[in-house]
């Protein structure tokens, strides 16, 4: 069986995580991997494609692969502001018939329904999170699981709990304690 590893992260996450996902590539690849797969929606899917990008230029035997929720997605150009054709393989699965706001959980199920691996960048303690429900669903198929996150990436680990509160009023409410 030919191995392949996806990813998968919360939309947003800090650049940081760029160093983290090139050293578990190369430990991917010296293990035998030779097949990526990746989505196109947020931070962590365009840092995952510019590592693997780069991993190409060392290792000319990986492929890579974008997945892409709907024909309309593909032919316009990506979130990434480039057009995902020549040195990637584009995919887009059956679910042109699913509702529109099921197309990314079930090109995401079917994308880790290949793997063997994830490599990740998703906060478990995070209250609601549709990264985390998919972890859930990699664990249970037994997926191997290289999760990159660590607590410092949480933009308001440094921050006292008052700290905190002061933050999210001054965002609600233009204000903090004592202004």
């Amino acid at each position: 069986m030919v191995r392949k590893t996806a990813f998968l992260g919360h939309r947003h996450v800090h650049k940081e995580v760029e160093g983290r996902i090139k050293d578990a590539v190369e430990e991917q690849i010296a293990d035998g991997c030779k097949n990526f797969i990746m989505g196109t929606r947020g931070e962590f899917d365009g840092l995952a494609l510019r590592t693997c990008r780069a991993a190409v230029k060392l290792h000319p035997q990986i492929k890579i692969e974008v997945v892409f929720t709907s024909y309309k997605q593909l032919s316009q150009t990506s979130n990434f502001g480039v057009q995902l054709y020549g040195d990637v393989e584009t995919i887009v699965y059956d679910v042109e018939n699913v509702h529109f706001k099921r197309r990314i959980t079930e090109s995401i199920k079917h994308m880790l329904d290949e793997c063997d691996t994830l490599i990740c960048c998703i906060d478990k303690d995070a209250v609601s999170s549709s990264s985390k429900q998919f972890l859930r669903y990699a664990e249970k198929k037994g997926l191997k699981i290289i999760n990159l996150y660590r607590k410092e990436d949480n933009p308001f680990y440094h921050m006292t709990k008052e700290e905190y509160e002061n933050f999210v009023r001054e965002i609600l409410y233009g204000k903090s304690e004592g202004k």
